[in-house]
């Protein structure tokens, strides 16, 4: 594993330990690397709803109204959930 040598304000510091000193983190290490895998997680999860934007975008308008789009998703996810 690489170690890594970061400076962070006083009160982040405190905020840190304190995170740690409630029993969820073993120790400031296992706190920032939860953070970066959140970090990673969310930046995923952006790049996938902008991918979709992207792709909605460039299908072009729909002959549908705007009920039946939402009848449709409705269905879709009735469906999903069976």
């Amino acid at each position: 594993m690489a170690t890594m040598n970061i400076s962070v304000p006083d009160p982040m510091k405190d905020w840190v330990q304190s995170q740690v000193n409630t029993g969820a983190y073993a120790n400031t290490s296992d706190y920032v690397r939860d953070l970066i895998r959140q970090d990673q997680e969310n930046r995923n999860k952006i790049h996938e709803l902008q991918a979709a934007i992207t792709k909605g975008l460039e299908s072009g308008v729909s002959g549908k109204s705007f009920d039946q789009i939402i009848e449709a998703a409705r269905n879709s996810l009735k469906d999903n959930d069976l």
